[in-house]
């Protein structure tokens, strides 16, 4: 089999439109911390304003501390802006690590697949026509998911979508890696080929640019994932290259 390309790519915001199922998860998971959380308060409000601040968000567990400071905040510019600065703040408040809230997040997602499956997957749209994408790059060359998410979590999702993807195209949370690492033992499996990093997080890309092994890649932002205005025009400064749906579909 021919291959011109090999895609890496993110999930959320890349492949899967999480970011209700992201929000809600964080709100429950929030709830075991601090008991006003309460889920009957949980509104369509409080959801539409965590997909406002998602681009401020590399990690899930990280949902449980946006949506206490949405819960707090008003004003949606000030949470994105000062998320990294109030996210040290509540880990402080909480006298918690990191490492417990990435299990919190997981246990309180499991619980929720336990019990209702279909409702979880209902929340995990793939966005419109990525499936038939990703099914046509099955049969045309290699692609890789590199992730924050954890990879159980993904291959459900694909799975649910009669997406094929082998489980070692997988590299998520559980591989305790940066996505740079991760690329440069995909790119070393692949020495002859270009790859694609498709990413919807600038930060993301940003330090993938300056890693001297991962010049070869080609880099490109998801202008329809958790990215602002500003990450766009960043981007295209920086010789980033900002893809548009249309384009990633009708892709080669």
């Amino acid at each position: 089999m021919k291959q011109s390309m090999i895609y890496a790519l993110d999930f959320d915001g890349v492949i899967c439109d999480s970011a209700v199922e992201t929000a809600i998860t964080g709100w429950k998971a929030a709830g075991r911390l601090w008991p006003d959380m309460t889920e009957d308060r949980l509104s369509e409000r409080l959801i539409d304003r965590f997909r406002r601040v998602r681009p401020a968000i590399e990690t899930g567990y990280e949902a449980i501390l946006a949506m206490r400071l949405i819960d707090r905040e008003d004003d949606d510019r000030a949470v994105l802006t000062g998320f990294e600065r109030n996210k040290q703040k509540l880990l402080d408040e909480l006298s918690v690590d990191v490492d417990f809230l990435k299990k919190l997040f997981g246990e309180t997602r499991d619980n929720w697949i336990a019990a209702d499956f279909s409702g979880w997957i209902g929340v995990n749209p793939l966005f419109p026509s990525v499936a038939d994408k990703l099914k046509q790059l099955n049969e045309q060359t290699t692609w890789y998911v590199v992730t924050t998410k954890q990879e159980r979590f993904v291959s459900q999702i694909l799975n649910a979508n009669e997406i094929e993807l082998p489980g070692g195209n997988i590299f998520g949370l559980e591989r305790n890696r940066s996505k740079a690492d991760t690329l440069i033992e995909i790119l070393e499996g692949h020495p002859n080929q270009q790859i694609y990093f498709v990413e919807d997080r600038l930060p993301a890309l940003l330090i993938v640019m300056t890693n001297s092994k991962l010049q070869s890649l080609k880099l490109q932002l998801a202008d329809w994932g958790y990215n602002t205005a500003q990450d766009r025009q960043e981007a295209m400064q920086k010789g980033i290259e900002l893809l548009c749906i249309e384009d990633f579909l009708k892709a080669k």
